[in-house]
């Protein structure tokens, strides 16, 4: 049988960031009825992979054996050459406990000035798995290549975007509005080949 997501069914996006599951929904064209991990009080899983597919699909069939739904989960980070790829898929991880991503930027631009090296190259990576209870996964992954600036800007989106302006653009992720970085983000490339794998 061919796996499947119909349209107007649940999904439980296997996130406890509201912005990120806003995100998805967008992303999915309002065709799904989104509701978060922490809205159903799931607990996180430790994220023990090394590469972000493997922490998706972690993620995903974590959600799924839980609620015992079709679950979507996205493990996503900024890597920078300079620093060897870090944060990479410790990227929620540098904003610590509370989740401050500004104390996050600042980390990056202290590491990056640490290094002496004025190589700022940097680029998204999203990987989206889509798990079913009985552990079935399908998982694909989009990246968008750039390079991180300083000072921060824009006041938009979440996360690193605002120290993030894609290759070709003149401004951050932060600046953009939303449904210009949607149409080129990491998430939205990501996004695109779930859909073609698995939405008609």
């Amino acid at each position: 049988m061919k796996l499947r997501l119909i349209k107007g069914m649940r999904l439980v996006a296997a996130t406890h960031n509201p912005g990120k599951a806003r995100e998805i929904a967008a992303l999915l064209d309002g065709n799904y009825e989104i509701v978060t991990a922490g809205e159903l009080n799931l607990p996180e899983p430790d994220e023990t992979e090394s590469t972000f597919v493997g922490n998706a699909m972690l993620k995903a069939r974590h959600a799924a054996a839980l609620s015992g739904e079709v679950c979507l989960a996205d493990d996503s980070g900024l890597s920078i050459a300079a620093l060897d790829g870090a944060p990479g898929i410790f990227s929620a991880r540098w904003a610590g406990p509370t989740k401050d991503f500004g104390l996050a930027m600042q980390k990056v631009e202290e590491r990056l000035d640490e290094t002496g090296s004025k190589d700022r190259s940097a680029w998204f990576t999203s990987a989206l798995a889509v798990a079913w209870p009985d552990g079935t996964c399908v998982v694909v992954e989009g990246r968008v290549d750039g390079e991180v600036v300083w000072p921060p800007r824009g006041d938009r989106g979440f996360g690193y975007d605002p120290i993030f302006q894609p290759a070709g653009h003149e401004l951050t992720f932060g600046e953009m509005e939303p449904a210009a970085k949607d149409a080129m983000s990491h998430r939205a490339l990501a996004f695109d080949r779930l859909k073609a794998v698995l939405i008609d």
